[in-house]
């Protein structure tokens, strides 16, 4: 398999990998989530320790809101119930997702990982050319993220076995949605992996 079209600079983005160590099924959390998540932990854990041996920057994303939520505006108009409060430990990230000290680490408001937070100024730090997104949801954050990735100009990478959405059907149409903003936006974890035994080690 043929490793992806990476433009330039490349940042790995870490959407929403959260619910510490609270188990699925006494989470507090109310949002849907398709099977294959802890299948999946492996794959993506392996791939930012690639990425950061390869010198490829992890920014990792969180979404909170306060226990009021008051700034959680019109999420709950939609299918989802209060997900991601502060103070909550499924709130918090996984439990092998650990960003190092040198990492950003951005919290963000809304689906989008780049309304309203820092984003674009770290990945223009970073001269990014190329983003790299996997984690969750594949229909809501990721999406989200990508179409605003699109439309600052970034070559989108979404790595198809590293995401997860609210259904088998509702991440298969957020796929083809950003396939259609980006022609080579879709790719897998083995084409990145691929693609980083090419880059020089840090």
């Amino acid at each position: 398999m043929p490793a992806p079209a990476v433009v330039g600079n490349a940042v790995l983005i870490v959407v929403d990998i959260q619910g510490g160590e609270v188990p699925d099924d006494v989470s507090r959390s109310e949002i849907a989530q398709m099977g294959g998540r802890h299948e999946r932990a492996a794959r993506v854990e392996r791939l930012i320790d690639a990425c950061r041996e390869h010198g490829v920057p992890v920014v990792f994303i969180q979404e909170v809101h306060k226990p009021s939520l008051v700034d959680i505006g019109r999420e709950l108009d939609g299918a989802e119930g209060p997900h991601c409060v502060e103070g909550w430990p499924e709130t918090e990230l996984a439990p092998w997702v650990k960003p190092r000290p040198e990492e950003f680490l951005i919290r963000k408001r809304r689906y989008s990982a780049f309304f309203g937070t820092e984003l674009e100024i770290v990945l223009k730090a970073y001269r990014a050319e190329t983003v790299l997104l996997i984690g969750g949801l594949t229909d809501v954050c990721v999406h989200y993220t990508a179409v605003d990735a699109h439309q600052h100009d970034y070559h989108v990478r979404v790595l198809t076995d590293c995401v997860g959405g609210s259904s088998r059907e509702a991440h298969a149409y957020a796929l083809r949605a950003i396939e259609y903003l980006q022609r080579d936006a879709l790719v897998t974890s083995d084409q990145v992996f691929s693609w980083l035994e090419q880059q020089p080690r840090s």
